[in-house]
C-alpha cells in the first residue's frame, strides 16, 4: 500500500491510498491518520480510488477515522474505489450508509 498526504488547508486533507489496504497496512495507516488529527485537520477526503484490496482491518481504520473526526467535529469523506472487488467490500459493509462517498476527489470537497 502506498499512502499520500495532500495538506489543502490547516484544516482539511486528502489521503490517498493505492494498493491493498489490509492488516498488514493498517497500523502505519492508523498511526499516520492519528498524527494529522492531532495537528487539528477535521475535514478529510480518503481517496480510495486506486485501492485494489480491503480487508476488515483497512475498513476498521477508516470507521476510526470517521468516529474521531465527528466527535471534533469535522467529517470524512471517501471516493470510491475503481477495482470492483474493493467497491463490492463498501457496498456488503454498508460503508456507502455510514460514509458519504463520491466518485471524484473534488465532487468529496465540495461536499463539506
Amino acid at each position: 500500500m502506498k499512502m499520500m498526504i495532500e495538506y489543502l488547508t490547516a484544516q482539511m486533507a486528502v489521503i490517498q491510498l493505492s494498493g491493498r489496504f489490509d492488516a498488514f497496512h493498517a497500523p502505519t495507516a492508523r498511526a499516520q491518520i492519528d498524527s494529522l488529527i492531532s495537528t487539528g485537520t477535521l475535514k478529510i477526503v480518503v481517496d480510495l480510488s486506486e485501492t485494489s484490496f480491503l480487508d476488515s482491518a483497512g475498513l476498521a481504520v477508516l470507521v476510526n477515522l470517521l468516529k474521531q473526526l465527528r466527535q471534533l467535529g469535522g467529517d470524512a469523506k471517501l471516493v470510491w474505489p475503481k477495482k470492483e472487488e474493493a467497491t463490492r467490500i463498501l457496498r456488503l459493509t454498508k460503508f456507502d450508509r455510514v460514509f458519504e462517498i463520491s466518485d471524484t476527489v473534488e465532487l468529496a470537497l465540495s461536499s463539506f
